[in-house]
């Protein structure tokens, strides 16, 4: 491990936010997921979730960048488990939905734990999850085309989201909780000797000021 590598890796993890996250409801199409999951990462997103009746969550395309390895992403059975689930953890659960309820997405406060649920791009969120959730937000539309790819309405969000959130200073504080923390911190410096470890179901060594093993086991 290069000590500016490992330096550089913790700058990243040090401004997740565990607090903020996206809930997807059978966006299918890889290229939209990938999309999503690299805007998750550009503002600091620790974990996505997903749900798909049809398919298996889509696998990563080209236009995640690399950021699949940053985001972690949950699949559930069904939206009524996932937004129960999030609920349950004290996220307030938000659906971009257009309904007499809808409010602007800037008057959200995203400071506080939030979720954002995206439906797909042609039927939007299942009446089930519009049921569910704690309330929907809308982005204004002043042109003919009255919706955005799913994924350029998640960057919209998740970018306000972000702004509240800097002005907050919330990004100055690292929000992991230490066993989380050490745990991600070595899957991301180390993901094969982490791979061994998970396999024989040990716990990973420690790691030093700069990176490096402290008193590894024999991993050959």
């Amino acid at each position: 491990m290069i000590p500016k590598r490992y330096a550089r890796l913790k700058q990243v993890l040090n401004k997740r936010q565990p607090d903020l996250t996206v809930l997807m409801e059978d966006v299918h199409k890889p290229h939209n997921l990938s999309a999503i999951i690299r805007t998750c990462d550009a503002v600091g997103v620790f974990a996505a979730h997903a749900v798909n009746r049809y398919t298996d969550t889509p696998t990563y395309s080209q236009v995640a960048q690399g950021s699949e390895k940053w985001v972690k992403l949950h699949s559930h059975p069904d939206i009524t488990t996932a937004i129960t689930n999030l609920q349950k953890q004290h996220y307030s659960v938000y659906a971009a939905h257009f309904s007499d309820l809808a409010v602007d997405y800037r008057d959200l406060d995203y400071t506080k734990p939030t979720a954002i649920l995206l439906g797909t791009e042609r039927w939007g969120v299942t009446k089930t999850a519009a049921d569910l959730v704690n309330g929907h937000i809308a982005i204004p539309m002043l042109g003919m085309v009255q919706s955005l790819n799913v994924s350029v309405a998640t960057a919209v969000i998740l970018f306000e989201a972000q702004r509240q959130r800097l002005a907050a200073g919330l990004y100055e504080e690292v929000s992991l909780d230490p066993e989380t923390y050490k745990q991600v911190i070595f899957e991301w410096s180390y993901p094969d000797v982490a791979a061994i470890y998970r396999d024989r179901g040990e716990p990973y060594p420690d790691l030093g000021e700069q990176g490096e093993l402290l008193n590894p086991t024999n991993i050959n």
